[in-house]
């Protein structure tokens, strides 16, 4: 089954590592969620009719919008869409957004999940990464949210911070183990291209990441959730069991998705188009009744290598079988380059399919880029 993600591109503030596409101006939110329902139009049979099994608001911070303003989106992709009556409707939420109202008025809509970024319980933290909400709210709205219902909940935090003691890090995970909370997405602190980070690292201000410090972290992370009862189902993510991320785990087995808003992708197997990055050209575009957006169809290698990097990163690993339908030839390439990484111990093979080690967990990205044709 398919999925819809809808990209609301706005914040209150700019976090000083964040590189996603967004704005801290309001002004536009009533035309932008128009444009948002006619490219949903628009784009009614980019999915051929497949049900969806899941629905994904992200951002920027879709907490910022009204209920009022949700049902109206979810009134059209109901509309226009077959929706599983088990489908998973996620909303991305700040700790800041979600008092008790907020949580009960979230409650009378289609969503049954929250991802909140919380990012970390430290106020020193929270302050060096520029976060709009304090320590106190990073605990209170899990609380919240649980007694109000949202049991699938899910919390992010980032690791690797100059700041961050192997101490707090600790810290941060046992508030998130002791409450409950049944999925977990973790990222180390990268220091992206042009943003507000970037400035001060090359200013000084801030040192670089410490690969040492992250690896470390990194690797108390996947002990300490294992140890809590939680299955580490891909490199950044963790959930007991019954709590895999529906959305983003079609996402890493390559089903079908249909991105809507200002810099949202799209993937349907064949090719993967992109919207444009800019809220006013955006919605100028879609007041037109036209989609701006570029495409890419994918090559036979692209498909492999985008199999290999996303499949890796989870416990369903890379099948032959499945390699083989790109091209007969992967295969033996596959098995040729994997040999190194299965002889040291990164790769592990069962029948036809490959995963990483725990060893291997922390060499993903180069593992894979060695598996690339």
């Amino acid at each position: 089954m398919a999925g819809i993600y809808l990209h609301i591109p706005f914040c209150k503030q700019a976090c000083h590592y964040c590189n996603f596409h967004f704005s801290t101006s309001l002004k536009q939110k009533d035309a932008l969620i128009d444009a948002l329902i006619e490219e949903l139009r628009l784009q009614r049979d980019y999915l051929s009719g497949e049900q969806l099994s899941s629905i994904y608001l992200g951002g920027g911070t879709p907490s910022l919008l009204t209920t009022d303003e949700l049902m109206r989106l979810f009134e059209v992709i109901y509309q226009l869409h077959a929706v599983s009556d088990q489908a998973e409707i996620t909303l991305e939420a700040n700790p800041d957004d979600l008092n008790k109202e907020a949580l009960k008025a979230l409650r009378r809509t289609p969503i049954n999940r929250l991802s909140i970024g919380i990012q970390s319980f430290s106020g020193e933290d929270l302050q060096f990464m520029n976060r709009a909400h304090n320590a106190q709210e990073a605990e209170d709205c899990i609380d919240l949210a649980l007694e109000q219902g949202f049991s699938a909940l899910s919390v992010d935090l980032i690791y690797g911070t100059p700041n961050m003691s192997d101490r707090q890090w600790e810290a941060n995970m046992h508030k998130v183990f002791t409450k409950a909370v049944p999925h977990l997405s973790c990222y180390c602190l990268t220091v992206e291209p042009q943003t507000a980070l970037d400035h001060f690292v090359k200013q000084g201000k801030v040192l670089p990441v410490d690969e040492e410090q992250a690896a470390r972290q990194f690797e108390m992370l996947i002990q300490g959730a294992k140890g809590a009862g939680y299955d580490h189902y891909e490199i950044s993510n963790f959930a007991k069991p019954g709590h895999y991320a529906q959305h983003n785990s079609n996402y890493w087995l390559g089903q079908s998705y249909l991105g809507i808003g200002p810099s949202a992708h799209s993937f349907n197997g064949q090719s993967r188009q992109w919207n444009i990055a800019n809220n006013a050209k955006y919605i100028k575009a879609l007041r037109q009744g036209e989609l701006a957006f570029e495409k890419e169809e994918l090559s036979p290698d692209q498909r492999y290598n985008e199999y290999v990097m996303t499949g890796l990163r989870t416990i369903w690993g890379c099948d032959l079988k499945k390699i083989h339908q790109f091209a007969p030839t992967y295969r033996a390439h596959f098995l040729a380059q994997a040999q190194i990484f299965l002889e040291d111990g990164s790769l592990i093979r069962q029948n036809e399919t490959f995963t990483l080690s725990e060893a291997g967990r922390l060499l993903a990205d180069r593992i894979a880029m060695e598996l690339f044709v």
